[in-house]
């Protein structure tokens, strides 16, 4: 008769068990609580249109981050999923993109492509309140965590990257001309008036500013202008390629003796190698290590393992963007909050003297929006690669 009560109790402890599971996991709280939910990075991508060559980069970069976490067990048990949509660059298709995956999924996490689609979805964010935003745009003005809560740049803002220019000129050349040559747009026109404060701060003149249509071909007027002003130092902003490769070639034919510089944008590997022989020694700011880069990054290990021919500088732009996504929702689990704009962008504000495998070479720290760090390479057209020209300059 005992024998028979405590086969019933175990019986009913049993189906009481399993009557318990079956409510947990049709309850959204303890779906969370096993750590079996996707955490979803959403992405606008221009896989195609003007900006796709760097898009193609930036959407191999993520996925191969998530793969790399995925294998590895994901985030306490969660799995990272990526939702990439193509916008070709135009922010009203990125915006319905937003729109979107925002609404099919939950996401926490989103890789927005440019900075206009950053100016317009932001109000959208603080209305949403459970997404931290990171993207391809490097604009001073996204560098504002008042106005920007829950967006931060995954490097230097432009004034910044002047900023590392500027103080590396200062410490080569100490009074040195500089003349600043910059399109006619709002990523041309972003950090030109600050930095011409700076550069008088840091006692160099900028004798000449000049502005031209992005991608212009004729500037032998300019280049005449540039020549008259006698800089040592052009740096060029605001430009992809056309026409850096104009002002060099035309001044150097010109008997100009200024070194070239430029930011970001124009800094991948591919792009200055097109500017051909003249474009040797042409220099400029990059927050990254390149693919091919020989100092010690198990990082760069990793990804040459994975893809062992050239990957760009906007692939590395994604894949960190992706580690710092993955970094803050790693905290703030491990400080047992829920994921949301707010939780997300104040664990990204606790990264610290923080390792990224070597993709930047000294240890960051985002205390704001930025990551204020960057050194400047030059190119060396005989071995068709950049070079550093600088220690790490972080501001």
């Amino acid at each position: 008769m005992a024998q028979q009560a405590q086969h019933i109790s175990t019986r009913r402890r049993g189906l009481l068990l399993g009557a318990a599971g079956a409510a947990a996991l049709t309850h959204p709280l303890a779906v969370l609580a096993q750590g079996s939910e996707d955490i979803v990075i959403g992405g606008s991508i221009p896989m195609t249109g003007v900006f796709a060559f760097a898009g193609v980069g930036i959407n191999a970069g993520i996925q191969d981050y998530v793969k790399i976490v995925n294998d590895a067990g994901g985030i306490k048990g969660r799995k990272l999923r990526y939702v990439p949509e193509d916008t070709a660059y135009k922010v009203d298709v990125s915006v319905a993109t937003f729109k979107k995956i925002t609404s099919q999924n939950k996401v926490n996490l989103y890789y927005g492509d440019s900075t206009g689609f950053s100016k317009t979805i932001n109000p959208e964010l603080d209305r949403n309140g459970n997404i931290l935003m990171a993207g391809a745009s490097f604009a001073t003005e996204l560098n504002d965590p008042k106005k920007y809560p829950h967006q931060f740049l995954v490097g230097p803002d432009y004034t910044e990257m002047f900023g590392i220019l500027l103080r590396h000129i200062a410490k080569e050349k100490p009074g040195a001309k500089v003349a600043f040559v910059y399109s006619d747009s709002e990523f041309g026109r972003d950090p030109i008036e600050s930095s011409e404060a700076l550069a008088k701060q840091l006692g160099l003149s900028v004798p000449i500013k000049i502005m031209t249509p992005a991608g212009s071909v004729d500037v032998s007027t300019e280049v005449i202008k540039l020549r008259r002003a006698a800089p040592d130092y052009t740096i060029f902003h605001g430009y992809v390629l056309a026409p850096i490769p104009e002002f060099v070639t035309q001044g150097k034919q010109q008997g100009m003796t200024s070194k070239w510089m430029g930011t970001f944008w124009t800094m991948d590997s591919s792009t200055v190698m097109k500017m051909g022989p003249d474009g040797d020694g042409f220099m400029g700011v990059m927050p990254y290590r390149y693919y091919y880069d020989t100092e010690k990054a198990p990082m760069l290990e990793k990804i040459r393992a994975m893809r062992p021919e050239y990957q760009s500088t906007a692939y590395l732009q994604g894949f960190l963007a992706a580690m710092l996504f993955t970094e803050s929702a790693r905290r703030c689990l491990d400080a047992g909050q829920p994921l949301n704009g707010k939780n997300l962008k104040a664990a990204l504000n606790t990264i610290k003297d923080f390792d990224t495998g070597g993709l930047i070479g000294v240890p960051i720290t985002i205390s704001g929006n930025s990551i204020p760090v960057g050194r400047v390479y030059r190119a060396d057209m005989k071995a068709q690669k950049m070079v550093p020209a600088s220690d790490w300059i972080k501001l």
